[in-house]
């Protein structure tokens, strides 16, 4: 490999993000049962953030508009002021959560900081990911930071050519095969993909893969061998 630079993935790759959406869809669930059972309530709120991406993107603003309106078409708009007030107030305990580092994440930044130009490459809102980034304490390591509004491959290309490098210098690093990994393999680039143990069904997707330029990892500093061997 002759790599220049290594970006990363944000949520559930640097730090804990999905577990706090999951804990707030069942407390929303529970808020629900009263119109519809909770396994149901989940579906419909998947449902609407899967229609609502095209028009809020990824993020917890999105899913708290995704839950009111989830709330209305659930109740058939017979929900309580207090519930959406409840609603909201669930989004905001999700934006001042506290970030929660995995393991190994600052050992693996040092090191391959001496040898790489790193970048954070990752979906959401631009505030929420700023802020979460600021918090992290991890903005020092990164040469350049991409918020981006998708992860398809027109958007790894424009990211690849924004740095001025070859798709063959570029190595992706993240917890999600469907966003952090194929897309880069499928234009020329290397992926590794470290799971998470909670991933968002829109992430999932069932496939076998084998490619010469992606490689597998069970935590972040597992890593390290890959690159730097």
């Amino acid at each position: 490999m002759k790599l220049k630079v290594i970006a990363f993935d944000a949520d559930d790759t640097l730090w804990v993000n999905e577990p706090y959406f999951q804990n707030t869809e069942k407390k929303f669930c529970s808020l629900l049962e009263d119109f519809l059972p909770q396994h149901t309530v989940s579906n419909e709120l998947f449902k609407i953030e899967i229609e609502n991406l095209p028009l809020y993107g990824y993020g917890i603003k999105g899913y708290i508009l995704s839950m009111i309106e989830a709330a209305l078409k659930i109740s058939d708009k017979k929900i309580s002021i207090d519930a959406i007030d409840l609603i909201l107030e669930y989004g905001k305990e999700m934006l001042n959560e506290p970030i929660e580092l995995l393991d190994g994440v600052e050992e693996v930044l040092a090191t391959l900081k001496k040898h790489y130009r790193l970048v954070v490459a990752t979906k959401g809102d631009l505030l929420d990911q700023e802020r979460k980034l600021k918090k992290s304490g991890l903005a020092h390591y990164f040469h350049h930071i991409e918020i981006m509004s998708d992860k398809r491959e027109d958007d790894y290309t424009k990211l690849i050519k924004h740095l001025d490098i070859n798709s063959n210098e570029f190595m992706m690093v993240g917890n999600s095969l469907k966003s952090d990994v194929m897309p880069v393999l499928n234009i020329g680039g290397h992926a590794i993909h470290v799971p998470f143990h909670t991933t968002w069904a829109h992430e999932h997707v069932e496939t076998n893969l084998s490619h010469e330029n992606f490689r597998q990892a069970d935590t972040l500093g597992e890593i390290l061998p890959y690159i730097l061997t």
